[in-house]
């Protein structure tokens, strides 16, 4: 008979899963050898976060729910920041979680504790498998929730005694060999048969199935219609379009198109960085407060009013605001719009293009904000430089910019640095460009950059890392050389904490906890087995880059590890 772990490899076929990613352990070991017998490719990391951080990548960029297999304990409890930051960013990702043996449940077993008790608040979905053949169609429910209406994780507990070999378990379970010796063993072997009968009763009959597609939430009806006439009622309009925009990978070129084809200015965020290319004469990329303040009109597209609109404070009271967005209480979150349509924000943007051909001519106010972004640029540009001798980060921002390669995805891990590179980089095409999303997790860097390699074997993958957040995933150099995967990491290292640093020192006049060491960071990548390169001259910055992506064409993981000066480029930038 099949065992649970071909079953649940089986299931991961069917859905189109084409990579695992891990940390072993014993409690899901049969699943893990049977979706590599099965075709899977299984990418095990150094620490379960980075494994549920690179599933999140995987969904991000594919559409196709990334999977990720922890044991059970401190296994599932390690994934639970990544699950978190999985759900603030509506990715669909099925978490696989191991578990102690049915019997063993709550008598004390390694390991053993209440795991849906703690992440049930934290996903979309999640069940606890008590029988072989309820494995399957749990699997398919998880993958069916987590993409349907807002994405997001789920969480499919599967107990170890569920997954090996019938016979083996059996084995397990008997005991001592020869008839029982008095009542109590006589009743202990009477109770543990009727246990294993139940739990593979019906494991033969489990048949996995194709997935059935799943239908994207449609805008409501005449909201389109709706959305025309006060857009051809308004003379400055603004388009905000984030990554709730992006949630079927599959359909940005259209979107691009469709944002193109409408002719208005529009900020992107998140995801959507990219999305029109480096070069869109429509993409505004600075002064969005003010932009949003003296706009007529602004079109939320997968945004909410978070604290990255000020709550939707940015948004001048008299503007006429459209909210659009797969998630209902996102649409009136701050603030109530003058027209909220729940829907996805891609089906909107389209059916708008299609619905106003000729697109909305603006001419003199994209304009007036594109004079503003080159004041802007212009402003970055001749920004105060470092400490003397000093590399700068946005000089550094700058020749990466110059180096970045046409086709490459950059990942975003960091505070300071990473946020001055976002000022500075333009990312070369729709999906290029992974942050943490609204949860603003550190850590995220070597799971998303694992992620990206593996789903865009012919790009470069560049991963910005301050070197705080470095700290988190440094050692998953070992994983990138294990698996053959030429990702390049460039650490801003100015030894600290910075964006913290600046807000601290001044009001509490006191660096506790924000001073780090200037590392040796390239040291420790080639101790990993990775390359590393020391960039400390400005001058060297351009040579430097463009060998580190020279050397990671060939399969080899390189860490670049910039020295940077301190500067108050981007002070009084601290988020609450």
């Amino acid at each position: 008979m099949t065992s649970g772990g071909d079953l649940v490899a089986q299931v991961l076929v069917r859905q189109g899963v084409r990579f695992l990613f891990t940390l072993c352990g014993g409690h899901i070991s049969p699943i893990l050898a049977a979706a590599k017998a099965r075709g899977v490719r299984v990418v095990d990391t150094r620490h379960e976060a980075t494994a549920v951080f690179a599933a999140d990548a995987v969904a991000r960029l594919t559409g196709v729910p990334g999977v990720a297999a922890v044991t059970a304990g401190p296994g599932v409890t390690n994934a639970v920041t990544a699950l978190q930051n999985a759900r603030l960013a509506q990715s669909p990702l099925v978490l696989l979680g191991g578990a102690t043996a049915t019997v063993l449940r709550g008598r004390g077993a390694l390991q053993d504790i209440d795991q849906l008790g703690f992440i049930r608040p934290i996903v979309k979905w999640a069940t606890a498998v008590t029988k072989v053949r309820d494995l399957v169609p749990a699997l398919e429910r998880a993958f069916s929730v987590c993409r349907e209406g807002v994405p997001g994780p789920v969480f499919v507990e599967c107990p170890v005694d569920l997954l090996y070999d019938e016979a083996l378990v059996r084995s397990w379970y008997g005991g001592k060999s020869g008839e029982p010796k008095g009542l109590v063993e006589a009743a202990t072997k009477w109770y543990l048969g009727r246990h294993l009968d139940s739990i593979f009763a019906g494991a033969s009959d489990a048949a996995p199935r194709d997935p059935e597609p799943l239908p994207v939430p449609a805008p409501e009806a005449g909201s389109v219609g709706t959305a025309a006439l006060l857009l051809a009622r308004c003379e400055r309009p603004v388009v905000v379009l984030g990554s709730g925009a992006l949630m079927t990978p599959s359909e940005a070129t259209s979107l691009a198109r469709a944002v193109a084809a409408l002719s208005l200015p529009v900020f992107l965020s998140g995801t959507a960085r990219g999305l029109l290319g480096p070069a869109s004469p429509l993409q505004i990329r600075h002064r969005r407060k003010e932009a949003l303040r003296e706009a007529d009109l602004v079109l939320l597209a997968g945004v909410p009013c978070d604290f990255r609109l000020d709550y939707g404070r940015q948004i001048g009271r008299a503007a006429t605001l459209v909210s659009v967005n797969r998630d209902r209480s996102a649409l009136t979150l701050n603030r109530r719009p003058t027209l909220g349509v729940h829907g996805d924000p891609a089906l909107f943007i389209r059916a708008l293009a299609a619905d106003v051909p000729a697109g909305f001519p603006h001419a003199s106010w994209i304009e007036s904000l594109r004079e503003r972004d080159a004041t802007r640029n212009a402003e970055i540009a001749a920004s105060p430089e470092g400490e003397k001798g000093s590399l700068d980060p946005v000089t550094l921002c700058r020749r990466i910019e110059e180096t970045l390669p046409p086709r490459s995805v950059v990942v975003a891990d960091g505070g300071d640095f990473v946020a001055t590179a976002s000022y500075v980089l333009r990312p070369r095409g729709p999906l290029s460009w992974l942050d943490p999303g609204a949860f603003g997790t550190l850590g995220v860097g070597a799971g998303f950059a694992l992620g990206a390699a593996l789903c865009r074997p012919d790009e470069d993958v560049l991963l910005l890392w301050g070197d705080g957040s470095a700290g988190y995933g440094l050692v998953e150099v070992d994983t990138f050389v294990r698996h053959g995967l030429g990702v390049v990491a460039v650490i801003g290292n100015d030894a600290g904490w910075t964006q913290i640093a600046r807000e601290q020192v001044e009001v509490l006049k006191d660096d506790v906890g924000t001073v780090l060491r200037a590392t040796d960071y390239h040291e420790a990548a080639r101790g990993l087995g990775g390359e590393g390169l020391l960039l400390d001259d400005p001058a060297r910055a351009p040579a430097v880059l463009a060998e580190a992506f020279r050397r990671a064409r060939t399969g080899r993981p390189v860490v670049v590890n910039a020295l940077l000066g301190k500067t108050a480029f981007r002070k009084g930038s601290i988020s609450l």
